[in-house]
């Protein structure tokens, strides 16, 4: 049985982070400590999809689906959404795809075998540190090693379309979004070889990413993450998801079904779950809005 390459990721914050002057904001507002944490939650459960958040429908609004995936106070979080709309930190792409836009230069990731790879590396360089010897034959190995992938994308690129389909997926994305460096060549091939993704489906992706100006690696990696999560595994099946969608976007504008735009998005939003919770949080709202304004002057 193989075993699966698992993807590692982490958030790699620049020195000055907290000292951009939307940290600074995010902090003076009433809870802002709470509110800073809550953001880089969000930046957590967003890395495999490069940035990308996407509200399922599961929970009334996208605060509520949040809150489940990182146990936090519903309106903290929809505060901290107003704010991080508000300055730009969040976008959103459609009714369903939001995007944490710092998030694609935070980012790092390597697989399993790769970190083996380096950690190996790291000992060896111990080694040759501590012990007098030129470790020349594990320098060359190394070099091997970093070429290795590289070699791997031209062989692939070689190779007849009609009997390679990731063949294609390479030219297909060289051609519509931009070069395909080693890394992300492994983690496409990923897709199907570990994930048993259809390569229609990758190449459909590309194709969407593409057709919407998107010619960058993260949105074609979150797009394809997202249909993973969801089993969305062949072809047939994005047709489907597409058709389901299409047809409740339908319904929803006509008024016999509830649209999926998220409450705290509209600009009419009223919190009715309480008296006491909407008073709690009109009164945040007002705290946060004196201290952004105390903060211009």
């Amino acid at each position: 049985m193989a075993v699966k390459n698992k993807r590692y990721y982490w958030i790699q914050l620049t020195q000055d982070f907290f000292k951009s002057k939307e940290m600074k904001l995010l902090r003076k507002i009433a809870g802002g400590d709470t509110h800073t944490i809550i953001y880089l939650k969000m930046m957590l459960i967003s890395l495999e999809d490069g940035g990308c958040i996407y509200y399922d429908g599961l929970a009334d609004n996208l605060a509520e689906e949040i809150a489940l995936m990182i146990d936090e106070n519903v309106e903290d979080i929809k505060i901290t959404l107003l704010f991080l709309e508000s300055k730009g930190l969040l976008t959103r792409k459609s009714d369903r795809d939001y995007f944490l836009e710092q998030v694609p230069e935070m980012v790092g990731s390597e697989t399993a075998s790769t970190r083996r790879s380096r950690k190996h590396r790291e000992l060896m360089a111990l080694h040759c540190n501590t012990i007098a010897t030129t470790c020349n034959g594990d320098i060359e190995i190394e070099k091997d090693i970093d070429t290795e992938i590289e070699k791997d994308i031209d062989t692939e690129i070689e190779k007849d379309v009609d009997e390679n389909p990731v063949a294609l997926i390479v030219k297909e994305y060289q051609s519509r979004i931009a070069q395909l460096d080693g890394t992300q060549f492994e983690i496409l091939k990923e897709f199907i070889t570990l994930d048993g993704m259809e390569a229609k489906v990758v190449l459909k992706a590309i194709g969407l990413a593409a057709d919407n100006g998107k010619r960058n690696f993260s949105y074609v990696r979150a797009i394809l993450t997202n249909w993973k999560n969801n089993g969305v595994l062949t072809i047939a099946a994005v047709d489907e998801r597409e058709r389901v969608y299409k047809e409740s976007k339908i319904k929803g504008q006509s008024g016999n079904q509830k649209s999926n735009v998220p409450e705290w998005s509209q600009p009419n939003y009223v919190n009715t779950t309480s008296e006491e919770t909407k008073k709690g949080l009109e009164q945040k709202k007002k705290e946060m809005l004196e201290r952004l304004e105390k903060g211009k002057n």
